[in-house]
């Protein structure tokens, strides 16, 4: 009996320590989970962002209130460019709802709502990527009560917007070039493909390039000290498109990044996998963009710069059919080809992104 109830104690004191021991364990795993949990925090702290951009519009048609529209400022600068103005005044809306503003220091304008406020004081500048009516009718429609500033396009984009609509019939004239009178409220800035440009009252550089579209469309290079972001307008893929308009970008963009750091690029993929190519009208698929990706990272030496650069992928195409939404299969189909690990974001209206 006395030996059987040694042996008890020995198995309750064994029990005992066994079960402080995994309690110790457990609390040093825990230790260096949160250890390495900090370690990866402070990594990514110490990478600091060189823009910010917001979504102001995030479809390509046909949900009017929410078409191409973004704005990009330098870290360093509160004033904003707008990269197309499909949606402008509605856009700013949503994003003062998500707070997306308020990092910004100035003092708000006491005579302006907080959306007056951004699109006279801080909105510098559009850069319009083309003439069809999803990318500008936000700036049409807000001209009115628009304050002065530069719209920057290439030369045949400039052309669309005075034949079109600055032409006294689908709009008033608020430019200062074509048919008379002249309101004068936006400089018109002819660019030229591939030379860069000072975008006034900003600390941002532009570099434009033709892209393939039933109307010549364009990417934009934005840059600023070392770093740079890419907004691409409308695009059909060079297999398709015969041109080797996005080939120019790529090569461009792999040489620059042997001394630059590329942030992000916002590219369009307008339809699903299942668009034929005969359907396209100058547009991305999943497939197609990802045939254009594999391009340019075999252009690119240091592969890193790729895996840490934001992808944002805008103009989806907006249904009224039932059933799936295309956005989530792009986004499945995007990620079951992402075999050289993009880092993909699906544009959202409101959001705000740090690059």
């Amino acid at each position: 009996m006395k030996f059987i109830s040694t042996l008890l104690l020995v198995l309750i004191v064994s029990g005992c320590q066994a079960h402080q021991n995994a309690q110790e364990h457990s609390q040093n795993q825990n230790q260096n989970l949160k250890q390495a949990q900090q370690d990866i925090q402070t990594s990514i702290s110490t990478v600091s962002p060189a823009f910010e951009l917001i979504t102001l519009g995030d479809t390509g048609g046909i949900e009017d209130g929410n078409l191409s529209s973004f704005l990009l400022r330098s870290i360093e600068d509160e004033n904003f460019i707008s990269l197309d103005a499909g949606s402008l005044v509605n856009g700013i809306n949503v994003a003062l709802e998500n707070k997306a503003f308020d990092s910004l220091t100035t003092t708000p304008d006491p005579a302006l709502n907080p959306n007056g406020n951004i699109l006279h004081h801080h909105v510098k500048a559009y850069l319009l990527s083309h003439g069809h009516l999803d990318h500008v009718a936000g700036l049409l429609i807000a001209s009115p009560d628009d304050s002065s500033k530069p719209i920057y396009a290439l030369s045949s984009v400039n052309q669309t917007m005075s034949d079109t609509y600055f032409n006294w019939q689908a709009w008033a004239n608020f430019t200062n070039r074509g048919i008379a009178p002249k309101l004068n409220k936006y400089d018109v800035i002819d660019l030229a493909p591939e030379e860069t440009v000072e975008i006034k009252d900003t600390a941002l550089t532009l570099t434009p390039f033709s892209l393939s579209h039933p109307l010549e469309s364009t990417a934009f290079v934005i840059e600023h000290n070392n770093d740079m972001f890419v907004y691409f307008g409308d695009t059909g893929p060079d297999e398709v498109e015969k041109q080797g308009k996005l080939d120019a970008v790529w090569r461009y963009l792999a040489q620059q990044m042997q001394h630059k750091t590329l942030r992000g690029i916002s590219i369009e993929v307008s339809f699903d996998n299942t668009r034929p190519d005969n359907l396209l009208f100058g547009h991305l698929t999943p497939k197609w963009l990802m045939q254009e990706l594999t391009k340019f990272h075999a252009l690119v030496e240091d592969k890193e710069q790729l895996s840490n650069m934001k992808v944002i992928i805008s103009h989806i195409k907006y249904s009224l059919k039932r059933g799936t939404d295309p956005r989530a299969v792009i986004a499945q189909e995007l990620e079951s080809a992402n075999a050289l690990g993009f880092n993909f974001i699906l544009a959202k209206q409101g959001q705000v992104l740090a690059l």
